[in-house]
């Protein structure tokens, strides 16, 4: 199974988003937003393309919000994902900490807000973020993450 990861792409369109991208989320098992779409259109575009999940982030508004939950935890090929952006913003310092709290029993946690990147495995879980799809400030750059389910979960992380 592959899963296509984004997150912090501050738009309203899959027109904003790299053709490489597109083309990516388009051959993905299921694509993963995790938060900060900035406007519905691109919740619709992504629903259009294929099996989609995502949350909401703490730069979404109530046409965002009214579409996706705060926090989802998906199940894959067996494994128990959790995503959450946080909606309630803070420090980047203490992101794990707050959101660690909210997930019992996953294997992996994705998350956003950042905008900087992470595929580290601690503890038994891996914590992945993908960073900023668009290369929104803070990010170093533009990227996306794809995690391979099959007897395990791995993540990898995508410069564009």
């Amino acid at each position: 199974m592959k899963i296509v990861v984004i997150s912090d792409t501050h738009t309203n369109s899959i027109d904003s988003l790299s053709p490489r991208l597109v083309d990516e989320l388009s051959s993905a098992d299921l694509i993963i937003h995790a938060g900060d779409f900035t406007g519905k259109q691109l919740v619709d575009d992504l629903r259009r393309i294929g099996r989609f999940s995502g949350v909401y982030g703490n730069i979404d508004g109530p046409d965002v919000r009214q579409q996706l939950p705060e926090i989802e935890t998906i199940e894959a090929e067996g494994f128990r994902i959790g995503v959450n952006h946080p909606a309630e913003g803070g420090s980047p310092m203490t992101i794990e900490q707050r959101i660690r709290r909210k997930f019992q029993n996953v294997q992996v946690i994705i998350h956003g807000h950042s905008h900087r990147t992470k595929n580290e495995k601690r503890e038994g879980i891996l914590w992945f973020n993908p960073g900023s799809a668009t290369g929104k400030f803070p990010a170093l750059k533009k990227s996306y993450g794809i995690l391979t389910v099959n007897d395990e979960i791995k993540g990898a992380i995508v410069d564009l």
